[in-house]
């Protein structure tokens, strides 16, 4: 399977663990912690796969940035947190700062 497939799956599963931490109610329901506990898993095994063939500073730069973006915006739609024009603008940061790490020969 392709490295950055693996990536992209690395963080999908990384974001659902995210999101079921914050319905877990701090591990007091089962399945939302059965979910966590297993997204991280499955999270950091394919992260671990990825790092095969990506350079490990690229791969936790996109791993952690997308994760984080994403997360962000899943908690506006899913939770109704709020974005503000400061949140949206750190984000664009981050995404900026992981495409600059690409840009800068992150792959070898």
């Amino acid at each position: 399977m392709p490295a950055f497939l693996l990536l992209s799956l690395a963080i999908l599963s990384e974001v659902g663990a995210t999101l079921a931490l914050r319905v877990s109610d701090g591990f007091s329901r089962p399945m939302p912690s059965a979910i966590v506990v297993v997204g991280y898993g499955i999270s950091f095994w394919l992260l671990a796969l990825a790092l095969k063939d990506i350079p490990v500073s690229l791969t936790y730069a996109i791993w952690s940035g997308v994760g984080t973006a994403l997360v962000a915006v899943a908690g506006v739609v899913a939770f109704g947190e709020t974005m503000n024009v400061m949140k949206l603008a750190s984000l664009a940061i981050i995404v900026l700062g992981v495409a600059g790490l690409s840009a800068a020969g992150g792959a070898h």
